[in-house]
């Protein structure tokens, strides 16, 4: 189980680094949002605006107090056509009314103006609102589309990758990518990007608005800036590095528990349910402690904040208070009661963002470094691919040809050496040798899931390099010795060799190979929905859809991989005298385990070390007594007495 929480460690180590090139990362980003440009605009637009809202807000709050409540002379109001001092002198200079209707006058036009103020505040929070939410929907909208993209690309991107790369990276990686990688990015671009560039332009807009108000008191306002970056900076630091042993600590858990799930039976086998529960708990505290950890300086740095928050504040206070009070220029300049108004509302829209951007930063970086890893996939190439010159491969006939054939998966570590062999159309066979003699690859060079890197390997005298992969592996039919299922009806199962099938050739392909006995006993017959990797069935049944969805297809190349290794004897009978028919006019080659199968084939190859050391029927190797022979008598001569009821024993299976 240690071997899997290793490697789930070193997933998590990628998950959470550092970006490491954030300008090329960002710039292929660009050409994915390059396609909503106009949207994108739009959005800029948008947060222009809204945060214009937010920095007048503050100046209209400051001018209804100078202006109207407080009046103070020199006063510039902006937006209003006349002040409270300019009302009151305008109609004691009406001498048309009378002193009570003068008053009155002078009182409703500075409602009205105070009125005007607050109805031009209420339509800022207004337009704000709505410009917000319709640039966080634009965004959504954007990045959706960019990640449905994006995805799909990795996607298609995967279907093309070689084996040898599924071979060589874990399976929990590369579902990262397309999991966790692209949540993180998709948590960033729908809300974090939007925050910060909106979180930053305010910051700047008030610290520009501050000191053309007046300099020197934005300064003294300010000055519990340089701590709160420097307190967030630590924090978030700190927070970042336990969740990043947080995210670690996760995927010990999430591996403890896949492996414990899928080797239950084992787990159960060998009694070591109580050893799995102590182990599971022992990650899973240390998951515990590690977002302890973290929550614990995330949880510190929201109060640091509001403390040196209400020390700005109480700079603002105390500093404009005295100057007010006194009615004396501070340091040469005037402040009135309606900067101080205004300037409590810098100050707390200026602090708000700095802990929304220091916890957001974080994720941004972590989205960046997921784009890096989503992009090295979409780099990573395929061993091979279609030739540009690559050209359909016409119907075939099934003649197979290895010339002078060399195979290796590791550069100068060669699994096939000089491999030379030719099937005639319709002939079967079979080859066999100890495990890691290179049985499989010669399979799988024929379909070309791998290429070769001394020789050819042909198909009615064609190179399989000279034709696209489609032509070439679509007139090829697989069955492997462990057949995978998908989570679907049994009627598709079988039809996934066939997609265009009709319902009737299912069941045709499914009787061929005497699968339709237990399918019609299933609770829904070929409409049975199988779980995942066709549990509920046997694995001779799962064999047999297998095995009937490579006959719906037709092929006239076959490829098995003893199909029939996994089924019982009488399975076995049934489904050999299915091959028969299945096999008649195919050109196949099987990976034999039984002598059932090398009985009846044209030509037996016994390979060995990546070599072919013998070639002949069963009958001639036989006679040769050579390595053959050796390995009838040491695994195939139980088999053979089986099937003559002279010593009844269970058929033995040769290493793959």
């Amino acid at each position: 189980m240690m071997g899997g929480l290793d490697g789930a460690r070193r997933v998590m180590e990628r998950e959470v680094s550092k970006p490491k090139n954030v300008g090329a990362t960002l710039l292929r980003f660009g050409r994915y949002f390059g396609r909503y440009g106009l949207v994108l605009l739009l959005v800029a637009a948008l947060i222009i605006a809204s945060t214009w809202t937010q920095v007048v807000a503050p100046e209209l709050i400051g001018q209804a107090v100078d202006c109207y409540l407080f009046p103070r002379p020199g006063t510039v109001c902006t937006y209003t056509q006349d002040d409270a001092r300019a009302i009151e002198a305008r109609f004691r200079a009406d001498t048309s009314l009378s002193a009570a209707e003068r008053e009155a006058a002078i009182r409703d036009a500075k409602i009205s103006g105070l009125l005007g103020l607050v109805a031009i505040l209420a339509l800022l929070f207004i337009g704000g609102a709505v410009m917000s939410g319709t640039m966080f929907f634009l965004m959504n909208w954007t990045g959706l589309h960019v990640l449905y993209n994006l995805r799909r690309e990795v996607f298609q991107h995967m279907h093309r990758l070689s084996l040898r790369y599924y071979a060589e990276n874990e399976v929990g990686n590369i579902m990262s990518r397309l999991t966790s990688d692209l949540e993180t990015i998709q948590q960033t671009i729908n809300f974090a990007l939007i925050s910060v560039a909106s979180g930053a332009l305010l910051m700047i807009w008030i610290a520009i608005k501050m000191f053309q108000t007046n300099a020197v008191y934005a300064l003294l306002s300010l000055s519990a800036v340089p701590f709160m970056f420097i307190a967030t900076l630590h924090f978030s630091n700190q927070a970042r590095k336990a969740f990043r042993r947080s995210r670690q600590q996760m995927g010990n858990v999430n591996a403890d528990l896949q492996e414990s799930i899928v080797g239950v039976r084992e787990a159960q086998a060998f009694s070591r349910e109580e050893e799995n529960i102590a182990e599971f708990m022992r990650v899973n505290a240390a998951n515990r402690d590690a977002n302890v950890r973290a929550a614990s300086f995330t949880s510190a740095l929201t109060p640091t904040l509001e403390a040196l928050g209400f020390v700005a504040v109480a700079v603002v206070v105390v500093v404009g208070g005295i100057a007010v009070f006194r009615d004396e220029p501070l340091f040469g300049t005037v402040i009135s009661l309606g900067t101080v108004f205004a300037f409590l509302q810098y100050v707390q829209r200026f602090n708000q963002p700095i802990q929304q951007i220091a916890l957001l930063w974080t994720n941004i970086q972590s989205a960046i470094a997921g784009g890096e890893r989503i992009f090295g996939l979409l780099d990573t190439q395929p061993d091979f691919g279609d030739a540009p010159t690559a050209r359909p491969l016409p119907p075939i006939e099934g003649e197979v040809e290895f010339a002078d054939v060399w195979a290796e998966y590791k550069p100068g570590q060669p699994v096939l050496r000089g491999i030379n062999l030719k099937a005639s159309p319709g002939q079967t066979v079979a080859i066999v040798g100890p495990t890691g003699a290179g049985k499989t690859t010669i399979i799988n060079l024929i379909p070309r899931f791998y290429d070769v890197v001394k020789g050819a390997v042909k198909i009615d005298g064609i190179d399989v390099r000279d034709v696209t992969l489609e032509s070439l592996r679509s007139q090829i039919g697989i069955v492997l010795q462990d057949s995978f299922l998908f989570a679907d009806t049994v009627m598709n199962n079988i039809r996934y060799g066939k997609l265009d099938a009709t319902d009737e050739e299912v069941i045709a392909a499914a009787k061929l190979v005497a699968a339709d006995q237990f399918i019609e006993r299933l609770p829904n017959g070929y409409q049975t929905v199988l779980g995942e990797r066709g549990s509920g069935l046997s694995q001779g049944q799962r064999q047999l859809i297998a095995i009937a969805r490579a006959a719906l297809k037709n092929p006239r190349i076959l490829i098995l991989d003893e199909a029939t290794s996994s089924v019982d004897t009488r399975t076995e009978r049934i489904i050999q005298s299915a091959l028969e028919k299945l096999l008649h006019g195919r050109t196949s080659f099987v990976i034999a385990h039984r002598l059932s199968t090398i009985r009846n084939a044209d030509q037996v190859l016994v390979v060995q070390a990546g070599q072919i050391v013998e070639r002949g029927t069963h009958n001639e190797l036989l006679a040769q007594k050579g390595a053959y022979y050796d390995l009838y008598m040491s695994q195939f001569r139980r088999q053979d007495q089986t099937a003559d009821g002279s010593a009844p024993s269970q058929a033995a299976a040769v290493p793959a």
